[in-house]
């Protein structure tokens, strides 16, 4: 597929391109990058990848490389197919030295490993090497050229003989010419008429006179030049015409000789014109692949290994423009995991506006499209890469006056245009999907068109804000939701990306830190409904639960992955440890069996003394029972007491080992029973947050009096509690169980008993508390008292007088009201009434 510059400068790709030519060390680099093409050939992608990576390892381990005098002669050599044609000067030394430098390249990359054996030789760099194989050098030439040219680039006077003898002729003219000037000049000088300070002067190529425009007639000779005031002019004295014209004569006899030279030469040149280009290829090649390395090195890529088929796991992925736009603002890229699966193909992503969406987009259409151009990309070393064959992309504002198209209008074309091409290897970009016309048809006809990307089985990552599009993702197979994470607390995109939710807009959260009134905020909810705002609170919820739980897990992982790692290593030195004791056992055995051989020499030796100095029988038999007494010591050498310590060992560890194997599985046991708890809770969850209705037993939220709902209206409600009824907020009260019916006094008891302590703190409540100078633990323990009467008698805000100090007790008081559910906000008090030695709390 043919990708349009409007594409590559869309996903940021045309300025990649930009940092490679700045890295490359000629036009004939800077033209292969400018030719780089998009492939979906795995073997080729990855046969550009193993290239780079060879060459970044050349770069840290040779410092010998050849990199020097990459000129671009091919337009000149190019022009020698015609006949009579040639190089000049400088041409030819360009071409002297990029000659000497392709076969320097050629052979530094066929050195091998010093094996004679052909089949079995290895090169240290095999992939540059394969880029070699047809290329050829021409030594020859460069050697044809040295003898042409001196080390400045001029023609030699060895050149030809003709040559020399016409430059030893022309300096032998021109000495002369030189001494009989400076004689005609002192003549002058002494006669008065030319300055004593005047030299011989140069015009049009002959040497001349300068004299006083009133005494040119005294000097015989031809004027050939004038001063810009007329005041001089530069005479060629008779005495010299004839030998200057000699000079010219000899000049240009000279030129006919090297042009002569050089037209010779490029005859020689003439047939290896094709080849000679061919390794300028080779060259401009080395170049862009050296331009890849440095750019590699500048984004900190890999080169990871590429498969046959879509799919992409990348982690800690990284947008290159932008780690280096931050890296000047000493700031860093947060990195992002994204996956795209054969079983989730497509990734709808919701969140925040300003919260990363689009970014996120862009570094994956970045990154894939600069792998399959060959490039490193900026990813973790444990990432996974696949290929795709088309990659289309609906990014931007594409409203366009000249074809009458809307913006609307203009996404619905490119959306017709992917319906039209999307396959099971295409990965589609779209940019905030359905926007640019009324919300619900237009969410309505983006279902539609995501159905088919589905039945075409296509790849993409899609953004959007829809609630329709993330409830598709929940019920269609190979789509999933992610979601861009905001932090709530700090109110800032924190640009992660989390799959497996969809994410909140935190529109409300947003408005608020924005500044917008509090009344139009309130409307905005109340239009909304409070179901919407608590379904997406919940959802903020969950987010960030499963944040936290999944980097408890990942650090559980690790944990495991390095006790696995410790006890793989325990395994390992038991093992050789045991192999080390058997060895000892075998050489101490081999040593006894040396010195049982040499003392069965002796033995019988003493036998045979024995028998020849005719001793005894009995004496006799006895020295053989020692023996081989001693011979059966030495074959049952006891070793099972170590024996049996090792595997003692062993079997502690393979227990070990057993133990952790079922620590794992009841632990997976858990999990799965807190994870049905947790789904069971937050079904229940869903069933408390039913509005409730007349007639439910209720309590006030942080309170453990229990009452009767005689009426409401959905957003107040008459509670009866105990003798006493009261009205308040339907959202201040929440579910509760009645009391057993076997204890009715005690009911009554706490009812009445409820209602006097309500009416007591009413009257004798305080909205300041002073905890200055408590301990912690006491400090919080009358905070909490203080709170839970605030609640009890209906206060919307009180004030805690905790000092500043060191700041402890402050964030002991401030850590404890974010866990109560009743407050809504803490913050310092105004400077003018005790700044942060004060926190000002709301309750709802």
């Amino acid at each position: 597929m043919i990708y349009p510059k409007t594409f590559e400068t869309k996903i940021g790709f045309d300025e990649i391109r930009t940092l490679l030519r700045e890295r490359c060390l000629s036009t004939l680099g800077k033209e292969r990058i400018d030719n780089m093409t998009f492939s979906s050939d795995a073997e080729v992608i990855n046969e550009w990848l193993q290239q780079v990576k060879e060459f970044r390892r050349l770069q840290e381990e040779a410092d010998d490389f050849p990199m020097q005098y990459f000129f671009d002669v091919r337009e000149s050599v190019a022009r020698l197919r015609l006949e009579g044609t040639h190089l000049d000067e400088g041409e030819l030394f360009d071409l002297r030295r990029s000659l000497e430098t392709i076969c320097n390249i050629v052979n530094y990359l066929n050195r091998t490993d010093g094996n004679d054996d052909e089949e079995e030789r290895t090169y240290p760099y095999p992939a540059l090497h394969r880029l070699t194989a047809d290329i050829i050098t021409f030594p020859q030439l460069i050697q044809r050229i040295d003898q042409i040219l001196d080390k400045f680039g001029k023609v030699k006077d060895s050149a030809s003989v003709e040559l020399q003898n016409i430059r030893r002729e022309l300096s032998r003219t021109e000495g002369s010419i030189s001494r009989t000037l400076y004689s005609i000049l002192r003549s002058a000088q002494s006669e008065g008429l030319v300055d004593k300070d005047v030299t011989p002067a140069i015009r049009d190529g002959r040497l001349v006179i300068p004299v006083t425009q009133g005494l040119k007639r005294k000097i015989k000779g031809i004027v050939h030049d004038e001063s810009a005031s007329g005041k001089t002019v530069f005479i060629e004295p008779t005495e010299v015409v004839e030998a200057n014209n000699k000079v010219r004569e000899l000049e240009a006899e000279e030129r006919r000789e090297i042009i002569r030279i050089l037209t010779d030469f490029s005859k020689l040149v003439r047939p290896h014109v094709k080849p000679i280009l061919e390794s300028y290829r080779f060259l401009a090649t080395i170049d862009m692949i050296r331009a890849k390395a440095e750019l590699a090195r500048l984004i900190k890529g890999i080169e990871p290994e590429v498969g046959k088929k879509p799919h992409i796991d990348w982690i800690q992925a990284r947008h290159p423009l932008l780690q280096l736009s931050l890296e000047k603002q000493d700031k860093k890229v947060v990195p992002l995991d994204i996956m795209l699966t054969k079983d989730k193909r497509i990734l709808i992503i919701s969140g925040p506006n300003a919260g990363g969406k689009s970014v996120c987009l862009k570094t994956a259409g970045l990154l894939q499209y600069m792998l399959q151009c060959g490039l490193s990309i900026p990813v973790g070393d444990r990432s996974h890469t696949g290929i795709f064959k088309n990659i289309l992309i609906d990014i931007g504002d594409e409203q366009s006056i000249e074809n009458d198209l809307s913006t609307y209008s203009s996404h619905l074309m490119n959306m017709k245009y992917m319906m039209k091409f999307a396959n099971n290897s295409t990965l589609l970009l779209i940019d905030e999907f359905g926007t640019g016309t009324e919300p619900q048809i237009g969410g309505a006809i983006a279902e539609a068109v995501l159905k088919q990307f589905c039945n075409k089985q296509a790849y993409g990552i899609i953004t959007t804000h829809y609630q329709n599009l993330k409830h598709f993702a929940e019920d269609h197979e190979g789509v999933v939701n992610g979601a861009m994470l905001y932090d709530r607390q700090q109110m800032k995109a924190l640009f992660q990306l989390s799959i497996g939710n969809p994410g909140s807009s935190f529109a409300i959260e947003i408005a608020r830190k924005i500044g917008l009134p509090e009344e139009v905020i309130k409307d905005a909810s109340d239009i909304v409904g409070s179901d919407y705002i608590q379904s997406d609170k919940y959802l903020q919820d969950i987010v960030r639960d499963k944040r936290y739980w999944e980097n408890k897990r990942q650090n559980i992982h690790q944990r495991e992955k390095t006790m696995e790692q410790t006890i793989a290593k325990y395994e390992s030195e038991v093992k050789e440890l045991e192999q080390s004791r058997k060895d000892v056992i075998r050489k101490a055995k081999e040593q006894a069996e040396e010195l049982l051989r040499e003392s069965n020499k002796k033995i019988e030796n003493a036998i045979r003394e024995i028998r020849e100095s005719q001793a005894e029988k009995a004496e006799t038999k006895r020295i053989r029972e020692e023996l081989n007494a001693f011979k059966q010591e030495i074959n049952e050498v006891d070793t099972t007491a170590n024996d049996e310590m090792i595997a003692r060992k062993i079997k502690q560890i393979q227990e070990r080992k057993e133990r952790k194997e079922k620590r794992k599985k009841e632990k997976a046991e858990k999990n799965k029973d807190a994870a049905a708890a947790l789904k069971e809770a937050t079904l229940k969850k869903k069933e408390k947050d039913a509005p409730l209705e007349a007639g439910e037993t209720v309590r006030i939220k942080g309170l453990t009096s229990v009452g009767r709902i005689e009426s409401t209206d959905g957003k107040m409600a008459t509670v009866i509690f105990g003798d006493m009824r009261t009205k308040m907020r339907a959202d201040r009260l929440e579910r509760a169980e009645m009391p057993k019916k076997e204890e009715p006094k005690t009911y009554a008891s706490v009812g009445r008993q409820t209602r006097e302590t309500i009416d007591n703190r009413k009257l004798n409540f305080k909205q300041d508390i002073d905890v200055r100078g408590m301990r912690g633990d006491e400090a919080i323990n009358a905070v909490t008292y203080f709170i839970d009467d605030a609640i009890l008698v209906g206060m919307s805000r009180v004030r805690i007088l905790h000092g500043t100090g060191s700041g402890i007790l402050r964030q002991l008081i401030r850590q404890y009201l974010s866990t109560v559910p009743n407050v809504v906000s803490y913050r310092d008090e105004h400077v003018q009434f005790g700044g942060a030695g004060i926190t000002v709390v709301d309750l709802e």
